[in-house]
């Protein structure tokens, strides 16, 4: 299953928007929908940041043109499952 994923991001004073469409697991989607479009919004932004090398601000994340999940994505940080224990 696909989601679309609408960005809108300030940088270097200037404001821009993306949008693109991308898979999510269906069992996860079904489970909390907005938490499972939120991990892949994440995931594009700190790609679109790491390629960019921009630290770009989040203003607005929007999913399948009506779901606001701008402060999920927010809250959401990464899980380092590489520990040595």
């Amino acid at each position: 299953m696909n989601v679309t994923i609408e960005l809108h991001l300030y940088a270097r004073g200037t404001r821009w928007m993306q949008r693109g469409s991308f898979p999510v697991k269906v069992s996860d989607f079904k489970k909390d929908p907005d938490f499972a479009a939120a991990v892949v919004a994440y995931e594009w932004i700190r790609q679109i940041k790491m390629e960019m090398g921009l630290d770009a601000e989040v203003e607005k994340v929007i999913y399948d043109g009506e779901h606001d999940i701008t402060e999920i994505v927010k809250q959401i940080r990464p899980v380092i499952d590489d520990l040595p224990f």
